[in-house]
């Protein structure tokens, strides 16, 4: 079984990657892990179907914070 961990733009281990292949045998094994999944459908919909739902000024103070923290993110990693 090959995990991988996931984590934060710290560093800081916030989940766990399963292949699904090893996650079936551990289904198989442990028929109690079914129930940690989330089996209800995902409504999909497009992004231009969105367009308009939030209110100019709040979609500008969210452009602003994405770019405040693509600033701050270039700036440790440079």
């Amino acid at each position: 079984m090959r995990l991988q961990l996931i984590q934060d733009g710290f560093g800081k281990n916030t989940g766990v990657f399963v292949p699904i292949n090893d996650w079936n045998i551990l289904v198989q094994k442990y028929e109690d892990l079914r129930d940690l999944v989330n089996t209800e459908t995902i409504i999909k919909i497009k992004l231009s179907e969105l367009e308009g739902k939030l209110p100019k000024v709040e979609g500008e103070k969210k452009l602003q914070q994405l770019l405040q923290s693509r600033n701050e993110w270039e700036e440790r990693n440079s």
